[in-house]
């Protein structure tokens, strides 16, 4: 594999392919996970199993010499082929073509920390729909040390080795490219995570009792004009014109809370609260029954085995 291309073109990568590609990954190692754990997989620290690899397509457009990539959608691959699906990939190229009609299947995707010699054979298989496509390698191994982003975008060069003309993997240049609708994605996303390391539950209460505070705040101000108001009424205090002014504005901008349309509003958004923390409340009891079951189930199977009987559940 050569250091660095050759070929001149631009390339701009938008976050929404990075996202798909490690939620693509995540998926995959948590059901393969879920899958050896259910089996009873006799792994040992001292030969882990080996992380998967997931493959895809990446889409976009292609403007003179700059190359953009917007968007990516997975694929099928038979390991022991080392071969995509090519009905199902033509299936997905030709739903993808329905909604966005102006892109083009630019290349594909994996993930690993370097490209494979196995990783060629499905560069050429592509070659009939894209006859330069890209290869976009995401590393999901986690390296805190590392500051750029773990992924690479290599193109394919025609070199001469040993006498003998044979494609290799180049690697590109590229730039994040976003859009305003991605900016706010992604930073919505961003503020999901914790900064703290603390967990999401701890970090909504410190939210919401930020906005009791606040809230109380308010009330105590409140309740010290309305002191004030009774006590220039009760000619306790002699009456100031502009403060009376003052207050009347404020108090012009502040929704009125007693009319029926409030109230009705009020409970709907009180009843869809509660609504919706009765769903999350469960959620959470039905994942805690299936995790019980799964559990039960591996116990009884295990069981079985032994006595010569069939699953409970």
């Amino acid at each position: 594999m050569a250091s660095s291309s050759s070929s001149g073109l631009t390339f701009k990568l938008h976050p929404l392919v990075l996202l798909n590609i490690s939620d693509h990954y995540t998926r995959v190692k948590s059901q393969a996970t879920g899958a050896d754990a259910g089996a009873g997989s006799s792994a040992t620290a001292d030969s882990p199993p080996a992380p998967p690899r997931v493959f895809g397509c990446v889409i976009g457009v292609q403007r003179g010499r700059t190359v953009e990539i917007f968007n990516s959608f997975e694929l099928l691959y038979d390991p022991s082929t080392h071969s995509l699906d090519r009905a199902f990939l033509e299936k997905k190229q030709e739903l993808y073509k329905k909604v966005f009609p102006n892109f083009y299947i630019l290349g594909w995707y994996s993930t690993g920390s370097d490209a494979q010699e196995s990783d060629m054979n499905i560069h050429r298989a592509l070659m009939d729909i894209n006859e330069s496509p890209l290869y976009v390698l995401l590393n999901p191994s986690i390296n805190h040390a590392q500051k750029d982003l773990p992924i690479s975008i290599y193109e394919s060069e025609l070199h001469i080795i040993d006498g003998i003309p044979q494609l290799i993997f180049v690697q590109a240049s590229y730039t994040i490219e976003t859009v305003e609708a991605e900016r706010i994605s992604v930073d919505h996303v961003a503020h999901l995570k914790p900064s703290d390391g603390g967990s999401a539950a701890t970090q909504l209460a410190a939210h919401l009792t930020g906005t009791h505070s606040a809230i109380k705040m308010l009330n105590s101000r409140i309740r010290v004009l309305h002191h004030y108001l009774l006590a220039m009424q009760k000619g306790e205090i002699p009456c100031e014109n502009s403060l009376l002014r003052q207050v009347s504005s404020l108090l012009r901008r502040l929704p009125t809370i007693e009319s029926e349309k409030f109230r009705d509003d009020f409970l709907m958004e009180y009843n869809d609260t509660l609504l919706v923390s009765y769903l999350a409340m469960f959620t959470n009891c039905s994942s805690t029954m299936n995790e019980l079951v799964d559990k039960f189930n591996t116990a009884y199977e295990r069981h079985s085995r032994r006595g010569g009987r069939t699953s409970f559940i």
